[in-house]
C-alpha cells in the first residue's frame, strides 16, 4: 500500500468516525425496561414451527433499498434451537441462513450462523429480546463486517416485530424492519 492510499484510507476512516464522536452520548436501551410487558416472549415457544415474515432494508436517510419475504422453519431440541430462514429479495435474489440458538441462563441466548462473525448474544425480558451480532455482508465484491443491534417485540401470540440498526465503526448505516407471523 502506498503512502498516498494509506493517507486516503485513514482520512476516510476518520471521516466516518467523526460524525459518531460528535453525537451526544446516549445510553442504549436495557431489556430489563420491558420485564413487566406482556405477552412474555419465550423464544422456545415463538420460534417453533413455520413463521412468515415481510421486511425492508433502509439506508440511514430512510430510503428503502430492498424489500424481502422470509419463511422460517423453527424448532427446538432441549436448549438448542434451529431457525432455517429462506429469504426472497425484491430483486429476485434468494438467500438462506440457518441459525443455531442456545438457551443459556434465564433469558439469555447465544447464536451462530454461517455469515455471523463469532457469536450472537441476546437477552429476553418481558415481551422484548435484544439480539447483537456482527454479520459478514458482501458489498461491491468485498465483505464488510457490519454490527447489528436487533430489538424484537412480541405483539401477541402470533406477531413479532423486529427492528435492527446496522452500524460500522460506530456509524449508523441503516435499519432492517421485519414483521413476523406464526402460522
Amino acid at each position: 500500500m502506498t503512502a498516498t492510499s494509506l493517507t486516503r484510507r485513514r482520512a476516510l476512516l476518520a471521516g466516518l468516525a467523526l460524525p459518531a464522536a460528535a453525537l451526544p452520548g446516549c445510553a442504549s436501551l436495557d431489556p430489563a425496561e420491558y420485564a413487566d410487558q406482556k405477552p412474555v416472549l419465550d423464544l422456545t415457544r415463538y420460534f417453533d414451527g413455520m413463521i412468515d415474515g415481510w421486511g425492508m432494508v433502509q439506508d440511514r436517510g430512510g430510503k428503502v433499498l430492498r424489500r424481502f419475504t422470509v419463511v422460517i422453519q423453527a424448532g427446538w431440541r432441549g436448549d438448542t434451537g434451529t431457525l432455517d430462514e429462506a429469504f426472497v429479495w425484491s430483486d429476485g435474489e434468494r438467500q438462506r441462513r440457518v441459525w443455531t440458538l442456545q438457551r443459556r441462563q434465564a433469558g439469555s441466548y447465544t447464536g451462530t450462523a454461517a455469515d455471523v462473525v463469532g457469536e450472537a448474544t441476546g437477552t429476553a425480558r418481558g415481551n422484548a429480546l435484544n439480539w447483537r451480532y456482527t454479520m459478514a455482508l458482501p458489498v461491491s465484491g468485498r465483505t464488510w463486517h457490519v454490527d447489528f443491534d436487533d430489538w424484537m417485540f412480541l405483539v401477541d401470540d402470533r406477531v413479532l416485530l423486529n427492528r435492527a440498526t446496522m452500524s460500522k465503526f460506530g456509524v449508523r448505516l441503516g435499519e432492517v424492519t421485519l414483521s413476523m407471523t406464526r402460522r
